[in-house]
This record gives C-alpha cells, sequence and structure tokens, in this order.
C-alpha cells in the first residue's frame, strides 16, 4: 500500500555531471496535445520516428546512440520539460557475452573428463554468472569485454511534492540482426503456443537445456561416475552449446537495424503520452521521462540507472511505465518476462491494466508472456513497481523485427495510437489509485 509517513523525495540531478546536448538534426518538437493526444500528434510521432532512425547504427556505445539521446534530451526541451543525458558505462556485446558462458560451459564438460572437480567449477560458474547477468543485478564474465559509454536521458517531473512517482520509460537504442532473427524462426515460433515459446526461449535452451544438463554430468563425473552413457548423455548438451555459440557469434557480426518498431515507436509513444499528461497533469503523480539508452545489451542502461539512484527510489511510491515495440500488432501488457527465469509484473499494476481493458474493449489489450526482457524487467529484479507495454501479432513481434526491414514506412498508427491512449488511460487509473489510497491513509487523522 502507499506510506504516507515520508513524502517522496526529489531526486538531487544538480551534483549529476552530465553531457552537453549537441544538436544533430533539424530542430522540432512533437506537437503539444489538446483534446484527444492520438490523434493531435499523430504527425509528430511519424517525424519523431523517422528523425530517431535518422541515426544509423545507434547500437549502445556507439555515437550514433550518443548523437540520437542528445537530440531526445533536446525534443523534450521543445515541450518545455527539464531533459538531461546521464553517462553510464555498460559491454554492449550481449552476444558475445552469453557466447562467453556458452564456451567456458563446453570448455568445462572437457575438463571434467580429466578432473572431474575442475570442469565442474568451470561449468558452475558459466552457470551462476549467466543467470546473474540476466536478471541484470551483476556482471561477472561480462567484465571480460571492453566497456562502452552509453546514456540515459532523464526528464524530472514538474510535481516532485506529489505522493508518488511515475517514471515513463522506452528505450531509444537499435538492435543487430542475424540469422536467429531471420524468417524460419518467425514461422517455427508461429506454429508453438504461448507457454512453449516461453519454455523454448532462446536464452532459456542455452541455460536450462545446456549448460544446466552439464554442470549435472559434471558432478556425476566428479562422484566417480564414469558409464559409457554418461560420455552420450554428454554430447548433447554440448552440440546445442555449440550451435548457440555460432549463432552468438553471427549475432555480433551483424548489423545495426534501424529499429523502428523496436523501439523507436516506444520513444514516440512515451513522448506523446508525457505531452498529454503534462497538458493535464495528474493529480497526485509526478510524471517523469527515463529514455535508456543500451537495452538492447540485456537492459544495461536502465539497470545502470537504478543502481546509480537506488537510495532515491522509494519502492512502494515509485512506478515504472515501460513502452516497447508498439507500431504493430495488438496491444499487450507484460504478466511474466525474463530470459532464464521468469519475473512476474508488478501485480497492482497488473490489475490496473486488467481493469483498464476491461472498461474499455477498444484496446483489445490482454496479458502475455515473454521468453526475453525489455527495460521492466531491471526494475522487477531489484523489487521495484514495473510494467511493459507492447503489440504484437497472435504473441509474435512482426517478421521484420530485428532486420534491416525494421523501418519508419511499416509504422502501424493505429496501433501506435491505441498504445498511447492506454498508456495514458493505465497512469490516470494509477493517479486515481493513489489518491484513494492517499484518502483513506489520512482519514483517521482527519477524525482525531
Amino acid at each position: 500500500g502507499i506510506r504516507t509517513r515520508t513524502p517522496l523525495r526529489a531526486m538531487d540531478f544538480e551534483s549529476i555531471a552530465y553531457a552537453k546536448f549537441r544538436h544533430s538534426g533539424a530542430a522540432s518538437t512533437i506537437v503539444r496535445p489538446r483534446d484527444n493526444p492520438a490523434s493531435v500528434d499523430a504527425a509528430g510521432r511519424r517525424e519523431l520516428i523517422e528523425g530517431l532512425c535518422s541515426f544509423e547504427g545507434r547500437w549502445p556505445g556507439t555515437d550514433a546512440e550518443r548523437r540520437a539521446a542528445n537530440w531526445l534530451g533536446e525534443r523534450l526541451r521543445g515541450m518545455g520539460r527539464r531533459a538531461q543525458v546521464e553517462p553510464t558505462y555498460v559491454q554492449p556485446e550481449y552476444s558475445l557475452a552469453i557466447a562467453l558462458h556458452v564456451a567456458l560451459a563446453v570448455a568445462g564438460s572437457l575438463v571434467a573428463l580429466v578432473s572431474g572437480p575442475v570442469g565442474f567449477a568451470m561449468v558452475l560458474l558459466a552457470a551462476v554468472s549467466l543467470y546473474l547477468d540476466q536478471n541484470t543485478r551483476l556482471y561477472l564474465l561480462r567484465r571480460l569485454l571492453f566497456r562502452r559509454a552509453s546514456q540515459n536521458v532523464v526528464s524530472p517531473g514538474r510535481n516532485p511534492g506529489s505522493p508518488a512517482r511515475l517514471l515513463l520509460s522506452a528505450h531509444y537504442d537499435a538492435a543487430k540482426t542475424g540469422y536467429v532473427f531471420g524468417p524460419r524462426s518467425n514461422r517455427l515460433a508461429g506454429r508453438l503456443s504461448e507457454r512453449t515459446r516461453v519454455l523454448l526461449g532462446p536464452i532459456r535452451l542455452i541455460f536450462w537445456g545446456g549448460i544446466v544438463p552439464l554442470l549435472v554430468i559434471c558432478g556425476l563425473r566428479m562422484a566417480g561416475v564414469e558409464e559409457r552413457w554418461l560420455d552420450v548423455a554428454q554430447l548433447v548438451p554440448v552440440v546445442l552449446l555449440l550451435v548457440s555459440f555460432v549463432l552468438l557469434v553471427d549475432i555480433a557480426l551483424s548489423a545495426v537495424v534501424p529499429g523502428a518498431y523496436d523501439n523507436a515507436s516506444g520513444v514516440a509513444a512515451v513522448l506523446s503520452a508525457a505531452a498529454a499528461l503534462d497538458a493535464d497533469p495528474p493529480d497526485h503523480l509526478d510524471v517523469w521521462v527515463v529514455l535508456p539508452g543500451a537495452e538492447e545489451a540485456n537492459a544495461q542502461g536502465m539497470a545502470r540507472y537504478l543502481d546509480a539512484h537506488h537510495k532515491e527510489i522509494d519502492p512502494e511510491r515509485t512506478f515504472f511505465v515501460n513502452v516497447d515495440s508498439v507500431s504493430f500488432g495488438s496491444l499487450r501488457y507484460l504478466a511474466s518476462e525474463g530470459a532464464i527465469v521468469s519475473y512476474p509484473m508488478d501485480p497492482r499494476l497488473l490489475e490496473l491494466c486488467e481493469a483498464v481493458a476491461a472498461g474499455e474493449s477498444r484496446f483489445g489489450a490482454e496479458p502475455i508472456r515473454i521468453p526475453a526482457h525489455t527495460d521492466a524487467l531491471p526494475a522487477r529484479a531489484r523489487g521495484l513497481r514495473a510494467i511493459s507495454v507492447l503489440s504484437v501479432a497472435d504473441g509474435l513481434p512482426p517478421p521484420y523485427y530485428h532486420t534491416p526491414q525494421d523501418t519508419p514506412d511499416k509504422l502501424d498508427e493505429g496501433a501506435m495510437s491505441n498504445a498511447v491512449d492506454f498508456t495514458v488511460a493505465l497512469i490516470r487509473a494509477l493517479d486515481r489509485d493513489v489518491g484513494r489510497l492517499e484518502a483513506v491513509a489520512r482519514e483517521p487523522a482527519g477524525r482525531v
């Protein structure tokens, strides 16, 4: 519930060093909404998406990502909001990081043929490191890779005295393509149920189908078991991991995509929703906008933001609504996400999403579970209140997801308007809920 004894402190960003804004494109601002923000600034959303996609190759840690961050900061300032760019450091090559874990596990399984304890220790290190890496809490083997400078665009709210804080977020970096994102994978995933897709997620297969079985086999060898069947059993996860290693390296060597659907559309939706909320501010929420970088590097940008400001974030009074990939298909809100284990979204936000969806059938919003991550995962892994909104068709992203064909000309404005309207409606519902609980908490004091 909402605690009322301690007022929410405003974050002190004055002491944070941040990079100067350097304009890298034509000056422009999102049209300020009036009655219906989804329809009034539709052209502004498309313009923003085209502008963001013009920063070609905005992979985490690149100059293109930095210039895009500065440009977005200026867009926020053009909306009349304060905005700043917070620098941070990330290890962007997520596929090489996972490949490093795969290589260590395979090497450990081979070493176990000679020395069971040493091989077991190597595979155990790969398992523990990959698990912590994928929930964004601690990076071990990833630290062996080069660091690159990234940045988060932060726009503080205008009502710091509110009883609760809302952070609207959407990452602005773009992904790399690869063979695994091709049409064959999309067709195969389309034949599976949602439950099966979650169980057979790519990183889940690597961890539970490759590394964990090797850990068990190495444990048996360490215990002195040297049966012939054990050699055959070891071959299966090793082959799986070797194939995964090749596919992961292929991603690392592939080109960066334009990223219109993922996630210029989310950025445009967040700025559109923020403009609507600025025009008619919530009574009980201080609305922030956080545009993280390095989401495609396993949500490192959001993870770094949360770690840098953990002392300033009240877990009971801070809510995260993340928008990711909303220019295609039907509207969905996450029930859970996670590459190795599933993290459920905040129950309170889930209930509000269900209430908004039930009250407004036009949204067509339904819950979905995915075997991947969004920027809500770092918040949920740290026990914070978060949820993500996205758009898919039959539970899947478009066939051009993470491919060079993810361009602005494929945007579905109807899907985007629906996502903006739903996001605003969700925040209005949260505002009313916070106000109701605040009134209930004050009632006993008023009777004295």
